[in-house]
């Protein structure tokens, strides 16, 4: 092989590499981001320690499961059930969005084999009682965890702002047996 054909082809193998790198370096740090799961408040979705992958850049909806910084600065991965300008309540073990009732799917209300089925998955709450105001801000989202009895969310803490959200988890990767999408 011809000396200047090797160095031509020996830098375009550089040149590949570092686009290469600069490209993954890219999507891990803005598209696609390892998040892990700390908690059992999203049991039946997620599990303590999967591994999620979260992206940030669609838009965020009602039922997304978002990753978010409280203002104590810890990270919370829960689902948005009210969105700007909605009145969130449950009666009876029931979600109401602006006084309509919603069905939840994504619940799994048997996360416990040996609970008592008197207890509520979800306890009632007003909206107005609980957070003092009629409805949620222009950037405010109310967000719970799948696994309501033991879930530390808006009920807790109140309303997170758009400014809180990181992303959104899409992608579980690990451990293999949890594989799935969100």
């Amino acid at each position: 092989m011809n000396k200047d054909r090797f160095f031509a082809i020996f830098w375009q193998l550089i040149k590949y590499t570092f686009l290469a790198g600069g490209l993954a370096l890219i999507i891990r740090g803005f598209l696609l981001i390892p998040v892990p799961i700390e908690g059992n408040s999203m049991e039946g979705t997620l599990k303590q320690n999967d591994m999620v992958v979260m992206e940030k850049i669609s838009k965020v909806k009602r039922f997304d499961v978002i990753v978010f910084e409280s203002a104590d600065g810890k990270t919370y991965v829960k689902r948005v059930i009210g969105m700007p300008g909605d009145s969130v309540s449950y009666k009876d073990d029931t979600l109401y969005i602006n006084d309509i009732k919603v069905e939840e799917p994504f619940l799994e209300r048997n996360l416990i084999a040996d609970q008592d089925e008197t207890i509520p998955f979800t306890y009632d709450f007003d909206f107005e009682e609980l957070m003092g105001v009629k409805k949620l801000g222009k950037n405010s989202y109310f967000v719970m965890g799948d696994n309501r009895r033991v879930s530390k969310d808006s009920r807790s803490f109140g309303a997170i702002t758009t400014d809180n959200i990181i992303g959104k988890a899409r992608f579980v990767y690990y451990p293999l047996k949890n594989i799935h999408f969100i």
